[in-house]
């Protein structure tokens, strides 16, 4: 598991709504690739863009079903043990837009 990867929860997760959905790992690899650390932050990714700084349009370029967008504004603490099917990871382009995102989102600009 490493920074800019995109996974698919198995789990109904509350926060989704009670479904299962996709994020991508924002954890620095150090804590991502650790086996003795249980989780990781990511970062959510919705159906629907909104339009916000603090997004990343992605879709099935990058291994999704559809065009969606990552939120940066609502990363999470999730166990890695829920993060079941890797889908993608995310190119260079993609990945520079998310440190972008990321930094507004943090307010680190």
């Amino acid at each position: 598991m490493t920074w800019g990867e995109i996974y698919r929860t198995r789990d109904r997760l509350p926060e989704r709504g009670g479904k299962p959905g996709f994020y991508v790992v924002i954890s620095r690899d150090f804590i991502a690739s650790h086996d003795a650390v249980d989780t990781v932050v990511c970062a959510p990714i919705y159906s629907t863009a909104l339009g916000l700084r603090t997004e990343v349009v992605v879709g099935p370029a990058d291994g999704l079903p559809a065009d969606s967008a990552i939120r940066c504004d609502f990363v999470a603490l999730l166990f890695k043990r829920s993060l079941t099917a890797f889908v993608s990871t995310l190119s260079a382009p993609k990945q520079r837009e998310l440190r972008r995102a990321l930094t507004h989102a943090l307010q680190l600009d």
